[in-house]
């Protein structure tokens, strides 16, 4: 008997999952700072894009413009990363 190891408590069980959780969800929040972060960088590059090539004093084309390609681009982005995910599911289910 004196080579078992004792269990582990109940209070250091729940300070183990705390710290988990946490470290969890701190990792998420990075990830979408910096997914924000690369956000307004790609938005500052299509709004320079455009402006480039739209007249000075056509802002309001230049706002339809720019909403209708970063719709596209959110369509053609959501719609190949629920291809992958659908692929990774496929694969998981199949092992």
């Amino acid at each position: 008997m004196a080579d078992e190891k004792p269990t582990e408590s109940r209070k250091q069980r729940l300070a183990r999952e705390l710290k988990a959780e946490t470290t969890k969800t701190f990792a998420t929040l990075l990830t979408s700072a910096f997914g924000l972060i690369a956000a307004f960088a790609w938005n500052d590059f299509v709004r320079g894009t455009i402006n480039r090539y739209i007249a000075p004093g056509q802002g309001l084309k230049s706002q339809l413009l720019y909403a209708i390609l970063v719709t596209l681009l959110a369509i053609v982005v959501s719609f190949q990363l629920g291809k992958l995910a659908a692929r990774y599911k496929a694969d998981d289910e199949s092992k």
